[in-house]
């Protein structure tokens, strides 16, 4: 069953917003050298929404496609990445937990792409891998 629940979060400037409606879901750690390259940081933490229970809610987020089928979303002003699309998602779109107003708000569950765990990241080893 599907809640009301809203989770909002922003970019750095505050320009980008956006609100989660409902149960997520997923929330699960990335380890992939392409998510490591997006966000400058050896881990990034994603927020499994589906499509029509998000919503952006100030200025629309600047598109990049990383690589064929996957769209990665960031701020114009302040360059903060936002979001990630995929065409072997096509029923959700990914949001940066960190970008959430209070990301306390949710616990991630899952890790992904653990094979490619740098060898000195040891806060996610204990989350069962997918």
């Amino acid at each position: 069953m599907l809640d009301d629940t809203i989770l909002r979060g922003r970019c750095l400037c505050g320009a980008c917003t956006f609100e989660l409606i409902g149960n997520q879901n997923w929330i699960g750690h990335c380890h992939c050298d392409s998510c490591r390259r997006a966000t400058a940081s050896p881990i990034t933490t994603w927020i499994g929404q589906e499509n029509g229970r998000w919503r952006f809610t100030g200025v629309e987020p600047s598109r990049f496609e990383s690589s064929p089928g996957n769209t990665r979303g960031f701020c114009p002003t302040c360059g903060s990445p936002f979001y990630y699309q995929s065409g072997r998602f096509p029923d959700e779109t990914h949001f940066y937990a960190a970008l959430l107003e209070n990301p306390e708000e949710v616990r991630p569950d899952r890790q992904f792409h653990a094979d490619e765990m740098l060898s000195w990241m040891k806060l996610a080893q204990h989350l069962p891998s997918q």
